[in-house]
């Protein structure tokens, strides 16, 4: 019983693809080594008994299949539905679906939390058909952070109807989103009842013309939010706005829908739900879908030759390991951290499956953000039915579309959360089938550390969610949303929180709000919805034209990568291809490229700097000061690197004339006084060094602790704000997410942490695995490969600062 099942088009496997764990498990072992001979290939007992190889195959974990737990509903289900899961070969429910739909009966709000295909579609479809049959005015809208998200589920939504003839009379179901033709749109206002849409759209195209929609908010029962795992950060703040809009909108025509929500594990579901929605909601969290058997495996890529070398290349390995499943048949996914590495990848992968002439090279494919929306579509399509054998993705892939039965999950580099880490390795045997996942570590301080300790990974439980709907920044924007949409009254601070009052008076004062009998009206010309994207701090998106086709558009990127990707003279990958940037019109938001063949790609060198606004509080402890305040963090592209492919050595650096861009934000600082820099010079070392190997340290934690990625937090040393260097952390977002906050009341865990890691890590005086640098950017254009060339801060002056911090 898995809902949804392998694409109708399912790849016929060859002969000698893996069909055991064992089988897998030889693959791997083929392949270590470049499969040369049998050498290294014998097993050796670890120190805790672990069974570990003396090459880059470190650890093998077996995940064992799990049995199914079932159970009964408390009255039994309409004829129609019976019919549909008798159609789907569903004869009992998993226990989490069937606690989940008495929930959802009951008039509870809701939040299934379990593993990757575990049959949540399900969980929530189910009482939101029983309710169209019995109650045919009724209407329930469907939310999905992708457009590929909702058009999977239509399509699981249009089998069932196909399975009873009650249920097709009764479900009027469709897609509405950008791409929906207008007289489709209306006929959707005026006939629909189950709506599938994305946060975006209902944003800036449903909730401002709730009046066109008066019939759908009357009725409105049900709101299903997907994958809510992935509202944290600045999207999730937003979305939480939008849906509070939503609930204030339907509480005008009459109704109060209750939420259905569904989640990737993660440690606070319930939290992160009720922050979402504001409201009240149940946790259904014990997984009852069987669970096929898993080999999970971690890589740790052999040190490069030469003095002070790293390790070798992780995307390298990927593009290896990649090429070698594939021949053996084994349909795989790879996904990767960045845009970069994701064309990388496929570069390489492509360049050596071109060579054997046997047709692989076109089964393959990349896929990620900034490829236009019909290239993203004919991948997932190709993917879906068999056609591809391999593709290359940043999380894009992530979620749960339905992209038919994958046989491996490669993970290059550690996707810095637990709960992001299995839900890719979860796309691999998704029909129960046994599968493989695999993590090719980078050279940074969290991949090393997993690849020494595993058992930290597969014991931990995963990270907290993040956000924090009472941002002032995203709070402003959607008040002015909302008070476009109907008045704000007094009792929408129920909604809003305590600092929405304060937020409209100075929209008041700005002469975007009106006053009248109590009540704020918009009183601007402009259409607020239109000026606030829910995906980023910034609104904008560049172009980028093909000069060589006419200026056809070829991609698209967001305002804040842009002068990081596509600066004058930098080479943008894409579809694998290398282009050549002619130029940028910042004004214009158009980026000029022309395809070039060039044996090289670039990198951007940042320069960032931060000044201390105003001070929120302050504390001692031990002998230094913590602090938390704003700050505004500018940083620009400075310069750029030529990186020649594979074998990424520099062969160039041009410095850039661009302007900086600015954030105002949220602040943590670590002010440690003379005494403790003191006690360092004693012992002969530079207290600076300690310092800088302190703030990579905290860097890469502090996600550990708060669930976010490392992008989105930035670090700094300086001298210039508090007149003694400082470590200062701040959040990467407008008016800040919660994360520095939440850092200011971790320090002394951090420092524990960060000590435990220095001691454990087995170098003599300091590598990219601990006290090294770490990927301190804005937006995601690193080649994490990249680690060689940042000087590496002494470990033992770190170490020595910590010890005196801490006082041991």
């Amino acid at each position: 019983m898995t809902p949804g099942g392998p694409g109708l088009f399912a790849p016929t496997p060859r002969a000698d693809s893996p069909e055991t764990i064992a089988e897998f498990e030889a693959l791997l072992s083929s392949i270590t080594a470049g499969g040369r001979g049998p050498r290294n290939r014998e097993w050796i007992d670890g120190p805790d008994g672990r069974r570990l190889r003396p090459t880059e195959l470190v650890h093998l974990e077996h995940l064992p299949a799990r049995p199914a737990s079932y159970a009964e509903l408390e009255s039994p289900l309409p004829d129609a539905l019976r019919e549909v899961l008798d159609a789907q070969g569903i004869s009992r429910l998993y226990s989490h679906q069937a606690s989940a739909i008495e929930l959802a009966r009951a008039g509870t709000n809701v939040v299934i939390a379990t593993g990757t295909a575990s049959g949540k579609s399900l969980a929530y479809h189910i009482p939101i058909l029983e309710r169209l049959l019995l109650e045919p005015s009724a209407v329930a809208l469907y939310l999905f952070p992708t457009k590929a998200l909702a058009q999977d589920q239509l399509r699981g939504l249009t089998r069932m109807a196909e399975s009873s003839p009650a249920l097709r009379r009764a479900l009027v179901a469709g897609t509405y989103d950008g791409d929906t033709p207008g007289q489709t749109r209306r006929r959707f206002r005026e006939q629909a009842n189950a709506i599938l849409t994305n946060p975006d759209m209902l944003h800036q195209g449903i909730l401002p013309y709730h009046s066109r929609w008066s019939r759908v908010f009357s009725n409105l029962r049900y709101v299903v939010v997907d994958e809510v795992h992935t509202y944290r950060g600045i999207f999730g703040s937003h979305v939480a706005n939008v849906l509070r809009r939503l609930r204030r909108v339907a509480r005008h025509y009459g109704s109060d829908p209750r939420f259905l929500l569904s989640s990737a594990t993660i440690r606070n579901p319930g939290d992160l739900a009720e922050l979402l929605v504001g409201d009240e909601v149940k946790v259904v969290d014990e997984d009852g879908a069987p669970r096929g058997p898993k080999l999970f495996a971690f890589w740790n890529p052999k040190h490069a030759e030469g003095e002070g070398a790293g390790r070798a290349s992780a995307s390298i390995e990927a593009e290896r390991i990649l090429v070698s499943l594939m021949r053996r048949g084994v349909q795989s996914i790879v996904f990767t951290k960045t845009r970069v590495s994701a064309e990388l990848i496929y570069r390489y992968a492509r360049e050596r499956l071109e060579r054997d002439k046997d047709g692989l090279a076109d089964r393959l494919s990349a896929y990620r953000g900034g490829y236009l929306p019909e290239e993203r579509r004919a991948i997932e399509r190709r993917l879906f039915e068999g056609e591809l054998r391999g593709v290359i993705s940043t999380n894009a892939l992530e979620l749960g579309i339905d992209v038919g039965s994958l046989d491996a999950a490669v993970l290059v580099g550690f996707p810095n959360t637990i709960a992001s880490t299995w839900q890719q390795a979860g796309r691999a045997g998704r029909s129960q089938t046994p599968a493989l996942a695999l993590v090719i570590a980078y050279d940074d301080p969290i991949d090393q550390y997993l690849m020494r300790h595993p058992e930290h990974f597969f014991s931990q439980t995963p990270e907290n969610a993040v956000l924090d709907p009472e941002n002032p920044y995203v709070l402003a924007s959607h008040l002015a949303c909302a008070a476009y949409e109907l008045p704000l009254t007094p009792d929408d601070e129920s909604l809003f929180g305590s600092r929405a009052s304060r937020i409209a008076t100075l929209l008041e004062e700005e002469g975007t709000m009106k006053s009248l009998d109590g009540l704020r009206y918009w009183s601007s010309a402009d259409y607020p919805a239109g000026k606030v994207n829910l995906r980023t701090i910034s609104d904008d998106t560049f172009t980028i034209l093909d000069q060589g086709q006419a200026n056809a558009v070829l991609a698209t990127v967001d305002a804040i990568s842009a002068p990081e990707l596509v600066y004058p003279e930098a080479i943008y990958l894409h579809d694998g291809d290398t282009f050549f940037v002619r130029e940028l019109d910042l004004k214009q938001k158009i980026a000029y490229v022309e395809r070039r063949e060039v044996d090289y790609y670039t990198q951007p060198v940042l320069d960032t700097r931060l000044k201390l606004l105003e001070t929120r509080e302050t504390r001692r402890w031990n002998e230094c000061e913590i602090g938390l305040g704003t700050a505004d963090v500018s940083w620009a592209t400075v310069a750029m690197k030529k990186i020649r492919f594979r074998s990424l050595d520099a062969i160039g650096y041009h410095p850039l004339d661009l302007p900086r861009q600015n954030l105002e934000t949220v602040a943590l600082w670590i002010r440690p006084e003379e005494s403790v820099r003191a006690a360092v010079r004693v012992k002969g070392l530079n207290p600076s060094e300690g310092m800088s190997g302190l703030r990579n340290l905290l860097i890469t934690l502090l996600p550990l602790h708060v669930m976010c990625d490392r992008p989105d937090l930035g670090g700094i040393l300086d001298s210039g704000n508090l007149g003694e260097q400082a470590i200062f952390l701040y959040d990467r977002y407008h008016g800040g997410l919660g994360y520095s906050e939440r850092g200011y009341g971790l320090v002394e865990e951090l420092l524990r942490a960060a000590l435990h890691m220095v001691e454990e890590c087995p170098c003599d005086v300091g590598c990219p695995s601990c006290v090294g640098l770490p990927i301190l950017r804005p937006a995601q254009q690193q080649d994490y490969d990249l680690h060689g060339g940042w000087p590496i801060p002494s470990k033992a002056a770190a170490e020595a600062l910590l010890r005196r911090l801490l006082g041991t």
